[in-house]
């Protein structure tokens, strides 16, 4: 082997090794398995939410949703919580299925309440809110707006 693919091969590995390392550092505690705490939260809607959602607390990330699937118990979405380890959630704090814009996707708000009792691993947080559907908040907007528009006149029930 010359001197020159040596020094070649030598370089390309170092450029490898530094990209990897890169990578895990800017991928944290997302891609380190064991790391921090489970939560369950039921909810009746977790549209937008998936595995691998974000969860922030104050807007910032704490968290990742692990899994989500339907109790056939209680005809809930029960979502796993996956939070980093230095992340105490009061026992009484909620969970909210936040909008990340209009055309974004849709992460977990976690608001600590004020209770002096933290949950513990495997808990589950009591206070939840579901999805908003924007297209239904729309149509109320819409079916408000035609009921309060004076002179308007209602649509035919056989209007053929």
């Amino acid at each position: 082997m010359s001197d020159d693919s040596r020094a070649e091969l030598v370089a390309g590995t170092v450029v490898l090794a530094v990209a990897a390392g890169f990578l895990a550092f800017a991928a944290g505690p997302r891609l380190m398995p064991g790391g921090g705490y489970d939560l369950i939260a039921a909810f009746p809607n977790v549209e937008g939410i998936e595995k691998g959602s974000e969860i922030r607390m104050a807007g910032v990330p704490v968290g990742r949703v692990t899994e989500i699937s339907l109790n056939p118990a209680t005809y809930l979405a029960e979502a796993r919580l996956r939070l980093q380890d230095g992340v105490l959630l009061p026992a009484d704090s909620a969970a909210i299925i936040q909008s990340d814009g209009l055309l974004g996707g849709a992460y977990l708000e976690l608001q600590p309440g004020g209770s002096p009792e933290n949950l513990a691993p495997g808990d589950e947080i009591e206070d939840v809110q579901g999805a908003v559907s924007l297209l239904s908040l729309m149509m109320k907007f819409v079916d408000s707006q035609a009921a309060e528009t004076p002179g308007a006149d209602p649509a035919p029930e056989d209007a053929q």
